[in-house]
């Protein structure tokens, strides 16, 4: 078993329950983590035996520009679809922050993280 890491993947979206939200947009980050076993691309080095990230990264951006009320919500969807498009996949964990939410105080970010096991 391997692991691969996308770490702050950055997206301006425009996800929230605050009508402001959906007009004006908010930075995101994405943080994504994948286990599966690469012993057969460490042997190979075939491109198609293994996880591509490049696969991950364009899930991740294509599910962030669906706007969605709850940051579950969009959680829920790249994890979905990351093991319904690669099955070499068995557990991925992704975590979704608001950076600078509007909570009516100084707070950084504020962060879903969701996990599946296949």
């Amino acid at each position: 078993m391997g692991k691969i890491k996308l770490t702050n993947i950055r997206v301006f979206t425009n996800h929230g329950c605050l009508e402001e939200e959906g007009k004006i947009g908010s930075e995101y980050r994405v943080d994504l983590t994948i286990e599966a076993n690469f012993s057969k691309s460490a042997e190979t080095d075939n491109l198609a035996d293994t996880v591509d990230y490049v696969h991950l990264n364009r899930i991740v951006k294509e599910e962030m520009a669906i706007r969605a009320k709850l940051l579950e919500q969009v959680a829920k969807r790249i994890l979905d679809r990351i093991m319904n498009e690669l099955q070499l996949v068995d557990k991925a964990e992704v975590s979704v922050s608001k950076i600078n939410p509007p909570l009516g105080g100084d707070v950084e970010m504020v962060s879903l993280i969701l996990s599946k096991t296949r």
